[in-house]
C-alpha cells in the first residue's frame, strides 16, 4: 500500500496508464491531434516574443508534455510557453547574451531549470498549499478574465490585421480604431470566421471528428489549393531539429544572475497554473494536490531547461482546447508532442499554409468556453461577499494582469476571512418547549431563558480580532437579562481556539462577573482548547470546576447549587 501511495505521488500518470479504460483512447487520440495545431505555432511564437530561436519555443513544448505526463497529477492540462513569462524570459536572458543566440539559448535552459528547482522544492516542501488560497470565487473570476483577455488578443489576427497595446483596454481601443478604419483583410477574415462556423456546427452536431481539426486541415488544403501562401500570414514551416542539451558555456556567475529571476517566474508560473490545474479538476470532478502539482511543474521545467526548451507553464489557450475535444488523460499531451516530432521529420513545410486567422478562431472557440456568466450571477445571488471577490479577480486578471489579479484576490479572500471570524455568528441560547437541548433566541424568539442562568455561544475561535467583541457580548447578555444572573456558561464546542489577547480578555470578563457575584463556566470545551489556557498560565484561574462536558452537565449542576 506505502508502495502504490508513493508511486501516485510521483509518478500519477502511470497510475492513469494502469487504470486506462479503451474507452478512453479515442477521445484522446482526436484531442492530441486537434491540439496540435495550436501548440506548434504558440510554441514558436512565445519563443520568439522572448527573443530565442523558433526551435526552442517546440522543445519547451514537446519534452514538458513528455515528462509532465509521467509525473502529472492533472490529467489534461496542458503545458508550453506561456505570454505572462516570455517577455521576463526575454528581459533576464537577453542582457546576458550579448547578441549571441547559442549563449541566448543555454541562458534560457539554466533560466528553466533554476525554476524548475525552485518548484520542484517547494513541493516537497508542501508549499502547495498556495492552491488551498484559490478559493472558487478566484477560480470563477480568473477565468473569465483570462476568457476576456484572450478573445481580444485573438480579434484582430482573427480578421487579417494586427495591433499593439500595453493592456486590455489599450488593445481593445486599438482593434476598433483599426477596424473604423478598414484594416480589416476580408479573405482573412473569411478564414477566421469560417473556421469558428466549421468548430461550432461539428460542436454543436456532436460530432466524434474534433471540428477543431476538420477547421485546421480544411483551411490548410484550402490556402494550398488556392495559392495563399504570400497573400495571407501564415503560420509558417517548422524549424528543423529535436530536442537536445544546448547549457554550452555557462558559468557560476550566470546562475547567480539568474536565481533571482529563477524564482520570480517560478511564482508567476505556479500561480497561473495552480488556478488553471485546480479549477479544470473540479470542473471534472476531480481534485489536485498542490504540492504534487507544484513538484510536476518543476520536473517539467528542469527538462525542458536540460533539452533545449526555456521556462514554462500551463497553458490557458491550449487547455481549454483539449478539453473542449474530449480530452480523457495525460496521453493527450503525449499525443501532440509526438506529432510535433512527426511534423518536424516528415512534413515541416505543411504548417506554411495554416492562416494565422484560423489559429485565432481556435483559440476564440476555446476561450469562449472558460465563460461562465451564469455562475457569476449565481453566486451574486448567493453571496455579495464572494461575488466581489469573482469581479475582483476578473478585474485585476483582465486589466491588470493574471498575476496581479491572483494577488489582488487572495489578499481580498484573507480580509474577508478576518472580516468573518471579526464579526462571527453569536447567540443567547435558552429553553424550547417541545425541543431538546438549547436553542438560539433569535431563531426561537418563543423560547425562554433558565432564571439566573445565562447561556453565550460564540461560533469562531477567540483571536485577537474578536477577543473584545466577544467579552462586550456576554456583558451585554449580563446587564440585559431580565432577572439576577448568578452563573454565565459559555457552550464552547464552536471554540476551536485562542490566542494570548483572548485569553487576557477571559480574564477581563470573568474579573468582572465575580465582582457582580457571577460564576463564569465552560461546557462542551476541546481539549486542545484547554491545554492553551494552561499554556498561557491562567489553569490555576479556571480549574476543573469551571469545565463541564456537556451543556446539560452545567445546566444540572446550575440547578443543583441554586436549590441548596
Amino acid at each position: 500500500m506505502a508502495r502504490q501511495s508513493s508511486l501516485r505521488s510521483w509518478l500519477p500518470g502511470v497510475e492513469v496508464a494502469r487504470r486506462y479504460e479503451r474507452s478512453w483512447l479515442r477521445p484522446d487520440l482526436t484531442a492530441g491531434v486537434a491540439l496540435t495545431a495550436l501548440l506548434i505555432p504558440a510554441g514558436m511564437g512565445y519563443a520568439e516574443a522572448a527573443g530565442l530561436p523558433p526551435e526552442t519555443g517546440l522543445y519547451a513544448t514537446i519534452v514538458p508534455l513528455l515528462v509532465y505526463a509521467l509525473v502529472g497529477p492533472s490529467k489534461i492540462l496542458v503545458l508550453g510557453p506561456d505570454s505572462s513569462l516570455a517577455p521576463i524570459i526575454g528581459a533576464a536572458v537577453l542582457p546576458l547574451a550579448a547578441g549571441d543566440p547559442d549563449r541566448a539559448v543555454a541562458l534560457a535552459g539554466l533560466l528553466a531549470i533554476l525554476m524548475g528547482l525552485i518548484l520542484v522544492a517547494g513541493g516537497l516542501l508542501n508549499l502547495g498549499f498556495v492552491t488551498d488560497l484559490l478559493s472558487k470565487p478566484i477560480r470563477l473570476g480568473y477565468l473569465n478574465g483570462i476568457a476576456l483577455v484572450v478573445v481580444v488578443s485573438q480579434i484582430p489576427k482573427l480578421l487579417g490585421f494586427s495591433v499593439d497595446g500595453v493592456n486590455l483596454i489599450d488593445e481593445a481601443r486599438n482593434t476598433v480604431v483599426a477596424i473604423a478604419d478598414g484594416e480589416i483583410d476580408p479573405t482573412a477574415a473569411a478564414f477566421g470566421i469560417g473556421g469558428i462556423a466549421v468548430i461550432l456546427a461539428f460542436k454543436l452536431m456532436h460530432s466524434r471528428i474534433p471540428g477543431v481539426l476538420v477547421a485546421v486541415v480544411g483551411a490548410i488544403v484550402l490556402a494550398y489549393v488556392l495559392g495563399l501562401k504570400d497573400d495571407l500570414p501564415m503560420v509558417g514551416a517548422l524549424p528543423q531539429g529535436l530536442p537536445a542539451p544546448a547549457l554550452g558555456g555557462l558559468t557560476w556567475s550566470d546562475v547567480a544572475d539568474l536565481i533571482v529571476p529563477a524564482a520570480g517566474i517560478a511564482l508567476i508560473a505556479f500561480a497561473d497554473t495552480g488556478v488553471l490545474s485546480r479549477t479544470f479538476a473540479a470542473r471534472r470532478g476531480e481534485s489536485v494536490n498542490g504540492s504534487i502539482e507544484m513538484r510536476a511543474i518543476g520536473t517539467a521545467n528542469v527538462a525542458s531547461g536540460l533539452l533545449g526548451g526555456f521556462p514554462m507553464s500551463a497553458s490557458s489557450s491550449r487547455t481549454p482546447v483539449a478539453e473542449q475535444n474530449g480530452a480523457k488523460t495525460q496521453l493527450v499531451g503525449v499525443v501532440g508532442a509526438l506529432a510535433i516530432v512527426l511534423f518536424i521529420l516528415v512534413a515541416p513545410g505543411v504548417t506554411g499554409y495554416l492562416p494565422s486567422a484560423v489559429l485565432a478562431s481556435v483559440v476564440i472557440v476555446a476561450a469562449t468556453s472558460l465563460v461562465d456568466v451564469r455562475g457569476m450571477v449565481a453566486m451574486w445571488r448567493m453571496s455579495k461577499v464572494e461575488a466581489s471577490l469573482a469581479i475582483a479577480a476578473f478585474l485585476g486578471v483582465a486589466l491588470v494582469g493574471v498575476l496581479e489579479g491572483i494577488v489582488v484576490a487572495i489578499a481580498l479572500s484573507f480580509v474577508a476571512v478576518v472580516v468573518h471570524a471579526w464579526q462571527p455568528y453569536r447567540a443567547e441560547l435558552v429553553v424550547v418547549p417541545g425541543l431538546d437541548g438549547y436553542h438560539d433566541l433569535a431563531r426561537h424568539p418563543e423560547g425562554h431563558r433558565i432564571p439566573g442562568l445565562v447561556i453565550a455561544r460564540f461560533d469562531a475561535q477567540l483571536f485577537f480580532a474578536n477577543g473584545a467583541l466577544f467579552d462586550d457580548y456576554v456583558r451585554g447578555l449580563f446587564t440585559d437579562a431580565p432577572d439576577p444572573v448568578r452563573w454565565v456558561v459559555i457552550a464552547s464546542e464552536p471554540l476551536t481556539g485562542l490566542d494570548t489577547t483572548a485569553v487576557d480578555e477571559l480574564v477581563e470578563l470573568d474579573q468582572y462577573l465575580d465582582s457582580h457575584g457571577v460564576r463564569l463556566v465552560f461546557a462542551e470545551m476541546k481539549g486542545p482548547v484547554k491545554d492553551r489556557l494552561i499554556l498561557f498560565g491562567v489553569g490555576d484561574r479556571f480549574g476543573h470546576d469551571r469545565f463541564y462536558p456537556t451543556l446539560d452537565a452545567a445546566v444540572e449542576a446550575f440547578e443543583a447549587g441554586r436549590s441548596g
